[in-house]
Parts: structure tokens; C-alpha cells; sequence
């Protein structure tokens, strides 16, 4: 099993609500704390990913968060301008007005286009090694197979010519489960979960991406054991409650009600956790291990670069165990 850091390019998805950006977040931080330069890229310019870092809006031109950490935000069109300078040896200042105006025709009339110039930025940093890592905080579980298949269609359609060669190689760097791969995140919920299933299936099937991992996130703490269990039940009964009363000041219902909601939520969430495995397992290609990491939840009020942390220092136990 490739470790999952010593890849060089990770796509992180996941259903809306599940913390992909932070999770994408805490994981270039890890990677930044072992010294590989790394660049997180936000898809969705939402904004969110800066939040993480408490940093300034992010552009696309990558700026330095933390030691050894740089993060960027997509967008088409500068991608598009980048990539004509290369290949058309255009300045960079050029006004492509005309060609953007093009491109957005052609991208319409021809899907995979768009994506092609969002892939291809974050393959071609890849493939020209400015840095040991490049975190995607990718589009959600819906769309994603969409953008990492369009390599795959647009080769289908044309056989030969610049186009041909340049989804060649990013073809190259996508296929190859040591260099690529794909971390869908959860949470121990239904349709989160069920989310994640169908989406592992997609992958493998649709294509040519491996599955790096499946992140957990928010999973609550076992409240009680066996013994303490019969001890919450004792707790319970009326003599303990009227001598918490008295203790507590007040009536102890709500505190013993909210413990039961605890313990009753994370039962549940077990069962979806346990349905999960079995089809992460169920789903690896020949019957190789597909990391399955867990990260706590945070009882905080708002998230920045504390909760950031903390998600770094859980997965970077997780990848240890």
C-alpha cells in the first residue's frame, strides 16, 4: 500500500456538510509539519479553505499560509491564460478576451473542456515537481467523477493532435495509484454514507483515479462502557436522582437526557460506520488495504486554525496506528 502522504497529487471529496475543506486543510498542514512543500488548491473559491488557516483571501496565484504551505484558489480563466502562455508562448499580461470568449463556446458545446483546464493546473504542478504534494479541495461527491473522468472522454474523442498529448500525460499522473489518488470523506450518517458507497463504486468504475482513503470525520466518543453503563442506569433511578437534586441544585432530567441522546447517537453511527467498512473493504481491488481514518468531533463553537490542528494531530495519529 502506497503511503497515503508519499502521493503527489489527492483529491479530496466528499457530501456537501462533511468537512472536506477542513479535512483538506488539516491534511496539507500534516504534510507542510513533515517538510514536503505543499499546495492546497479551493475548487470552489468559496473562501472557506483561507477561514482554516485564518489567512487572507486566497487567489489563484499560491501564497505561503504556514512553513512549507502555500494555498490557492481555482480559477478557469488564469488557469486558461496560464496554460495558453506555456503552450502559445503568449505573455502573460496578453488580453485573451477573444480566447476566453472561444473557450467558454467550446466548453459548452464540448463537456470535459472546463474541467480539463482545472485538472490539468493542478497535474501540470505535478508533473513539473514545484511541490512533494498537491491537496485538492475538490468538488463535492457528486460532480467529482465528472471532472476526473473528463481526461478519459476528451481522449476518447480526439485521437490525435496538441490536445491528444497534453490529456496524455495528465492521464499518466491521474492512472498512476502512487502518484493520485482520491480521499472521500463521511460522516457516520446515512446518507452520507451511502453517499460515499455509491461514489467508491463510480470511481472504480468510471475512472482511472484510485481510492486513496475514506476520512471519518466527526465520530463521537464511546460515553460509556459496560460498567459504567449499569452504573448510568442505577444513576437513573429516583433515589440517585433526588440526591443529584440536591447536589446539582436543580433537577438532573436534562443532563440525564442528554447523556442518553449521546449514547443513542453514537449506537446509530456505529451501525453506518460498520456499514461502511464492509463496503470500503468489499471495494478494494484485489483485496488491497484502502485506508479508513477517523477523526473525532470537535465540540467547538467555530472553526479556524485551532480546529485545524487538531484535525492534523488526529489524522496524523491515525496514519501512525
Amino acid at each position: 500500500m502506497v503511503e497515503l502522504l508519499d502521493r503527489k497529487l489527492l483529491f479530496v471529496t466528499g457530501k456537501g456538510g462533511v468537512g472536506k475543506t477542513t479535512v483538506s486543510a488539516a491534511l496539507s498542514l500534516l504534510a507542510a509539519s513533515k517538510g514536503k512543500r505543499t499546495l492546497v488548491c479551493e475548487l470552489d473559491a468559496k473562501g472557506d479553505l483561507a477561514a482554516s488557516f485564518e489567512a487572507g483571501p486566497t487567489s489563484f496565484d499560491a501564497r505561503e499560509v504556514a512553513p512549507h504551505l502555500w494555498a490557492m484558489s481555482m480559477d478557469t480563466e488564469a488557469s486558461l491564460r496560464q496554460y495558453l502562455s506555456l503552450q502559445l508562448k503568449l505573455p502573460k499580461a496578453a488580453h485573451i478576451g477573444p480566447v476566453a470568449k472561444m473557450f467558454d463556446f467550446v466548453a459548452s458545446a464540448a463537456p470535459g473542456v472546463r474541467e480539463i483546464v482545472t485538472v490539468g493546473k493542478l497535474c501540470w504542478e505535478v508533473r513539473e515537481r514545484h511541490y512533494d504534494l498537491v491537496v485538492v479541495d475538490a468538488v463535492a461527491s457528486g460532480h467529482i467523477v465528472g471532472q476526473l473522468a473528463a481526461p478519459q472522454a476528451i481522449n476518447r474523442l480526439v485521437q490525435v493532435g496538441l490536445i491528444r498529448q497534453q490529456t496524455g500525460w495528465m492521464l499518466d499522473i491521474l492512472s498512476d495509484p502512487r502518484t493520485s489518488g482520491v480521499l472521500v470523506v463521511a460522516t457516520p450518517e446515512e446518507m452520507p454514507v451511502t453517499e460515499t458507497i455509491e461514489l467508491i463504486g463510480r470511481l472504480k468504475a468510471e475512472t482511472t483515479v484510485s481510492l486513496a482513503g475514506v476520512i471519518v470525520n466527526r465520530v463521537l466518543p464511546e460515553l460509556f462502557g459496560t460498567r459504567e453503563g449499569r452504573a448510568f442506569e442505577a444513576v437513573c433511578g429516583e433515589p440517585a436522582r433526588e440526591f443529584l437534586t440536591e447536589k446539582i441544585g436543580g433537577r438532573p432530567e436534562p443532563l440525564l437526557d442528554a447523556a442518553r441522546l449521546m449514547v443513542k447517537m453514537r449506537r446509530s453511527r456505529a451501525a453506518h460506520l460498520e456499514r461502511l467498512r464492509e463496503s470500503v473493504s468489499a471495494g478494494a481491488p484485489g483485496g488491497a488495504a484502502v485506508p479508513l481514518l477517523y477523526v473525532p468531533y470537535l465540540f467547538l463553537r467555530s472553526y479556524g486554525l485551532r480546529s485545524t490542528r487538531q484535525i492534523a494531530a488526529a489524522l496524523a495519529a491515525e496514519l501512525e496506528s
